[in-house]
């Protein structure tokens, strides 16, 4: 019987025994202990265990008193629960009078949900910082509500016996913590005390080599070591950081040298949110995020004024140079909070540079002897400790537009939760892209999103593809039946899935289709109306073989049609045009009839010699494939204003232009205007959108002395306005006025804020990511749902 189906009226002193199925996050959280205490409140006998399903409960007593039990199990759960269903049976009393936790019980197929990780409660923050507790300075304090879950767990139902904490025997007091239902720690998994828990190390790089410091206190030291200006590889709940004072800029430019990190943006990690007011702007919601149990990197928007308020506002420069964000993220380890500092410590960084510990490409470093080999070269010394990392799990990214939160990147905090699905698939792997990839699994009416693996080009992210699949296999109990991959027929990830398939059916699913899907999967549309999908990104294969990626697509789960995108300029020398914009800006010059004039800032940035083989390259089209990318149109417009050449890192050109319009005065209302073009084979052919009279018009304003900031703000409103016509032209020709925004450039929340705005003026229903990254970090979830449609026949919803 389902909680929502009421049981049949019983007398309220009869004497009514029942069974109840609890699903959802429901292990390591507290539940067993909740569902005791209130048992012991209403006086009710039975008993409670772990399976593989979830928690099943047995309970007897009156009938009223059975009936307040089972109204109240979701609604007064544990902070950590997350309740998706009661299931209810009746059953023959049975008699007794005690109430008991039984051991875990470990037969049949996992089903059970395994909890994030979870920030450090206030209740153990306070026993870390009292001189008097047992616990105080205690790096690995926890309790039910808080501390490791998913990064250390093996296998299921959740029991220390199935976490990286198997190995560390509980001490008397502890253990009677453990037992004791009153206590905050009662059934508390990762509980542990400086007598029995895992032990904090500082191993020291010297010319002799690795030294271990002993007999001394090693968050001491590592502070010491920071403030000095030195890098530290510091042990975390999901892999390795590098530290180091983000005040210095000394120290900080010795991390970007030794990581070979270029202009890539750091992240921080501030004791408060107060520690940043000088440096960003923090809304409520962005607070609420920052301070949110999932602690992820929350991207802030930098002062526009560097002399604003009292504080230094160097170190985000140095920190996020050229970036009009900061990301920021508050400590959400016991030993986070001891590195910054207790009340009354000696004084030290306020705010630490926190990246991931990882050769610039490669995974994040999870194993100690690997960290002090891989990292040799990066840190000074490594604060670590002897508990395992079973799961890696970066920091998650997440941002607020307009008002509501965005997720970049979806790991740590957040994985593994499911998410809901609007129809009902056959168990199924989606493998992603091969830029940030993340795979999902799906079964019934959930989808599982990994935690951000990385980009597949190292054979060690690829590695740690293959073991997280694996893993998160076997927690979900989800025996993958279809597998769906990208189309393109060079991604390692659809390689992968060739060499993996074993007879399982394959679907390959376009990529900006995928987009769409997920957007669509996100918002609960369960795909009997189309949308119309603006998927904007800087690469996806083209079903004609083609770089796609200024699509507007009319798509449902089973297929999409190809309404209009922005028109084909050659892509010059494929990576090579992506890391040098200057390429692209010079390719859309020549697309549109303007000369490469010296007073023009892209041609002044090409060296000579490369300027001359890029004109015979566009003249003869060697190498040159076609490509529709709104990112590559962002890039080449940042670099013809002057505002960046050469990129370092993914999507900067496109994130400092965003920076230079945020800049512009909001008294300028222009915006440049594409050219529209329909196919000649017919009235409703696809539509082009032309950006040759903005380059036009882009060139004019700048020999006009128009500052850049000005025209990256009137190319945005461009961009913005060309949404507009194109989704008005979709819903005149077919009648659709739902839109769905997708894709990595949609991560610049300028554009996203004005294109909803518009949209939503012009009465459509917009859809916008927030669960789900709208880069390729939340591509597999629109493949699974795709392939569900392709491989479909009836089934029962779950």
């Amino acid at each position: 019987m389902s909680a929502s189906q009421a049981p049949a009226a019983v007398a309220e002193d009869t004497p009514l025994r029942r069974r109840v199925t609890v699903r959802g996050v429901v292990q390591g959280v507290g539940f067993r202990p909740y569902l005791y205490g209130l048992a012991a409140e209403l006086a009710l006998a039975g008993h409670v265990t772990n399976t593989p399903e979830g928690v099943v409960v047995e309970v007897e007593g009156t009938a009223s008193a059975v009936a307040r039990f089972c109204d109240r199990i979701a609604a007064q759960a544990p902070p950590l629960a997350r309740v998706e269903s009661v299931d209810h049976t009746e059953m023959p009393p049975a008699g007794g009078t005690a109430f008991t936790i039984l051991a875990s019980r470990a037969d049949g197929p996992a089903r059970t949900l395994v909890s994030p990780d979870s920030a450090t409660c206030a209740d153990c923050l306070a026993e870390l910082a009292d001189p008097a507790d047992r616990r105080y300075r205690h790096p690995f304090v926890n309790c039910t509500h808080c501390g490791p879950r998913f990064t250390i767990v093996t296998a299921v139902p959740y029991d220390r016996a199935n976490t990286t904490m198997a190995g560390f025997r509980m001490c008397p007091d502890c253990a009677r913590e453990y037992a004791d239902p009153a206590d905050r720690r009662f059934h508390a998994q990762p509980v542990a005390c400086p007598a029995c828990g895992p032990r904090l190390r500082l191993v020291v790089a010297e010319k002799e080599g690795l030294r271990g410091v002993d007999g001394a206190d090693p968050v001491g030291e590592a502070r010491a070591l920071l403030t000095r200006g030195g890098i530290l590889a510091v042990k975390g709940l999901g892999g390795y950081h590098l530290a180091c004072d983000a005040t210095s800029r000394a120290a900080v430019a010795l991390l970007r040298r030794r990581k070979a990190r270029g202009d890539k943006p750091f992240a921080v990690m501030a004791r408060t949110p107060d520690d940043v007011r000088h440096l960003v702007r923090l809304s409520p919601e962005e607070r609420s995020l920052l301070e949110d149990r999932a602690r992820p990197v929350v991207l802030l928007r930098r002062h526009p004024d560097p002399s604003y308020a009292a504080g230094d506002p160097k170190p985000a420069e140095a920190v996020a140079p050229g970036s009009p964000d900061l990301g920021v993220m508050l400590p959400y380890t016991p030993l986070h909070h001891l590195l910054l500092g207790l009340p009354g410590d000696a004084d030290g960084p306020r705010l630490l540079v926190m990246t991931s510990g990882n050769v610039s490409g490669e995974p994040i470093v999870t194993d100690d002897t690997e960290a002090l080999e891989r990292l040799a070269h990066l840190a000074d010394a490594w604060l670590t400790h002897d508990r395992p990392i079973h799961v890696p799990c970066d920091d998650s990214v997440v941002r607020v537009c307009d008002g509501k939160p965005l997720v970049i990147r979806r790991s740590r905090g957040y994985a593994p939760l499911p998410l809901t699905l609007p129809l009902s698939v056959r168990p199924a792997l989606a493998v992603g892209g091969d830029l940030k990839n993340a795979f999902c699994l799906g079964s019934g009416r959930r989808a599982w999103l990994s935690a951000h693996i990385g980009d597949m080009d190292d054979v060690g992210t690829q590695r740690a593809f293959e073991r997280a699949a694996a893993q998160l296999e076997s927690i979900t109990g989800v025996r993958p039946e279809t597998l769906a991959s990208d189309r393109h027929p060079g991604y390692r990830s659809a390689r992968w899935v060739d060499r993996n398939a074993a007879h399982r059916p394959v679907v390959r699913v376009q990529h900006h289709h995928a987009h769409v899907a997920a957007a669509m999967a996100e918002h609960g549309l369960d795909g009997t109306r189309p949308v119309i999908g603006v998927a904007f990104d800087g690469t996806g294969h083209g079903d004609d073989g083609a770089v796609w990626g200024g699509e507007f697509l009319l798509a449902d789960y089973d297929r999409f049609t190809r309404f209009g995108h922005l028109a084909y300029v050659p892509l010059p020398g494929g990576d090579a045009a992506v890391r040098r914009p200057y390429r692209m800006a010079l390719a859309h010059l020549r697309a549109a009839g303007i000369p490469w004039s010296a007073d023009l800032a892209c041609t002044a940035a090409c060296p000579p010699d490369e300027l001359q083989v890029l004109e015979r390259q566009l003249e003869r089209d060697l190498n040159c494939v076609p490509t529709s990318s709104m990112g590559r149109l962002f890039d080449a417009v940042s670099s013809l204003t002057g505002v960046c050449h050469r990129a370092g890192y993914e999507a900067q050109a496109a994130v400092e232009l965003e920076g230079a319009a945020l800049r512009a005065p909001a008294e300028d209302t222009t915006a440049y205007a594409f050219a529209l073009h329909a196919s000649e084979k017919s009235r409703g052919g696809v539509v082009r959108a032309d950006p040759a009279p903005v380059f036009a018009a882009i060139a004019g304003d700048l020999r006009a002395g128009v500052e850049p900031p000005v025209v990256a703000a009137r190319f945005h409103r461009g961009v913005s306005a060309l949404v507009r016509r194109m989704c008005g032209r979709a819903r005149e020709r077919h009648g659709l006025d739902t839109v769905a925004l997708t894709g990595g450039v949609f991560a610049n929340t300028l554009l996203s804020s004005a294109c909803a705005a518009g949209l939503r003026e012009d009465g459509f229903t917009v859809l916008r990511h927030h669960l789900v990254p709208p880069n390729d970090g939340g591509l597999a979830l629109g493949q699974l749902m795709v392939a569900a449609r392709a491989t479909s026949t009836p089934t029962p919803t779950d």
